[in-house]
């Protein structure tokens, strides 16, 4: 029997909020000492009243609308029961049936085929303590406890492990242009929990779904889950039931394993929040979050290949990042309004996106930066290229002169004056140079005169190493096959 895998997705994301969800204390980023950062609302005390954090409800009706769900006229928070040593009050503060948006959708491409994600909802919650597991022991920090969390769940619309993963990871990307969360799962601000189950093909009937946790970076999500598919289609194969559970995901064993049967909305014993009252939102409020909305990843995808001629892949990866798309787009602008009374041609739109994906996001790969950081301006990287068109550096001496900019800051004209890198395109001077490459080699000349032309790149490399990488390439080219050709006679 063939079976299709079934994926629904909760997904937790700390909001940037200075304060908590429903009390005045900070937000703690790591640096805090543990059980600083709380009050007697967040500790559970009793008779301690919550207030609503405006901010947060902002940034949640803000991730609703950029997700195409709708805002909910009356929303309202519940009491969600559960006995864990990390909630203080013994309930979680979240919302139930009417959460603050719902009915919304993702649209995700993956191996090459692009469909819609329904999103079921998005509510607002609470964060809970962190335990620290040490020996026989432990120890709770209460810091986390009332911490601002989005939660946005999926409807059972993902059929791929490698779905899930793009659907994350556009999820996120979205979530970092609106400025609502940082979206880094490694530092927990993103957590997922993905439910899996198979189904037999064709059938509506879903079939017995298992949630798995621990789940820490994209790559991991793929992992488990690909692992997950694997084993509850050997149950299901060999007879066997698959049970409704929840399990962990083992990075280092690269499996997943039980840790507890699942709960389900009754186990939680919801009711409405008797200390707060139900809220509503108003319209005009809605339209003013709407219209405050950034460009979202996907028009801004289709606005670089239409706009800037790129190609999707080249789109995707500027867009990836909403502050290095601005990076590309500061270049093009600062390039389009040169005027060069030479008459030369100001870098193309791809030129500049070929250098930011190439030489840039390498050097941001080895030195583990990110773009706020880098010290090269927009402006600066046009220069340079300039310094290309006019052929007064050649594209060997111009990543040079970029790893030299990108330590340093400074721009290109300078670091070229300074250690003397102009290309050097006088015939006479790199006649002599040529003339001594080719005496240095009588192998491979004697290869090319015998007919293997193949050899001549080699040539060309030597006399680009015997003038540190300043030849200007369009002179030594026909000059080195002038030299070789009259070594015929």
């Amino acid at each position: 029997m063939e079976y299709e895998v079934v994926i629904g997705i909760e997904v937790h994301v700390h909001l940037l909020t200075s304060s908590k969800m429903f009390c005045g204390c900070g937000v703690d980023h790591g640096s805090a000492p543990p059980n600083s950062l709380v009050c007697p609302v967040c500790l559970g005390m009793p008779g301690a009243l919550p207030v609503v954090n405006r901010r947060a409800l902002e940034l949640g009706l803000m991730t609703g609308l950029a997700l195409h769900c709708v805002p909910g006229g009356v929303s309202r928070f519940d009491r969600k029961n559960y006995p864990y040593p990390d909630l203080p009050k013994g309930y979680q503060i979240s919302q139930y049936d009417l959460p603050i948006a719902e009915s919304g959708w993702l649209e995700v491409t993956a191996d090459d085929v692009t469909r819609r994600i329904g999103i079921e909802r998005v509510h607002l919650e609470e964060d809970t303590a962190r335990l620290v597991h040490t020996g026989d022991h432990s120890l709770v920090d209460f810091n986390r406890a009332g911490v601002p969390l989005l939660e946005i769940v999926s409807r059972p619309d993902i059929h791929s492990p490698e779905e899930a993963r793009q659907y994350l990871s556009e999820l996120r990307t979205i979530l970092r242009y609106l400025g609502v969360s940082t979206g880094n799962m490694e530092e927990g601000a993103m957590r997922c929990e993905p439910n899996v189950s198979l189904r037999p093909m064709d059938s509506d009937t879903l079939g017995t779904k298992v949630e798995v946790k621990n789940l820490n970076s994209l790559r991991s999500v793929k992992r488990a889950l690909q692992y997950e598919v694997d084993r509850q289609l050997a149950l299901l194969e060999t007879g066997q039931r698959v049970e409704q559970v929840t399990m962990g995901w083992d990075e280092d064993t690269g499996r997943t394993v039980f840790q507890r049967s699942k709960e389900s909305a009754h186990d939680y014993r919801y009711f409405p929040e008797p200390d707060l009252p139900p809220f509503v939102l108003d319209p005009d409020w809605i339209a003013d979050i709407r219209d405050r909305l950034p460009e979202l990843p996907s028009a801004k995808r289709e606005r670089l290949v239409e706009g800037f001629g790129l190609s999707s892949y080249d789109a995707a990866l500027l867009a990836a990042d909403r502050e290095v798309a601005r990076y590309f787009e500061s270049a093009v602008a600062y390039a389009s309004r040169m005027v060069d009374a030479e008459g030369d041609s100001a870098p193309s739109p791809k030129s500049i996106c070929n250098w930011i994906v190439g030489e840039l996001f390498r050097l941001m790969r080895a030195e583990g930066t990110g773009i706020a950081e880098v010290q090269v301006r927009p402006e600066q990287l046009v220069e340079l290229l300039v310094l290309m068109n006019r052929g007064q550096i050649n594209s060997t001496v111009a990543k040079s002169v970029f790893e030299g900019m990108f330590d340093s800051g400074q721009g290109a004209g300078q670091i070229v004056a300074d250690k003397g890198l102009v290309q050097i395109d006088d015939e006479e001077e790199l006649t002599s140079v040529v003339e001594g490459v080719l005496d240095k080699h009588p192998g491979p000349v004697a290869q090319y005169l015998g007919g293997k032309e193949a050899v001549l790149r080699f040539l060309m490399g030597q006399v680009m190493r015997a003038t540190s990488g300043q030849a200007s390439p369009g002179v030594v080219g026909p000059l080195l096959k002038e030299r070789l050709e009259l070594r015929r006679e």
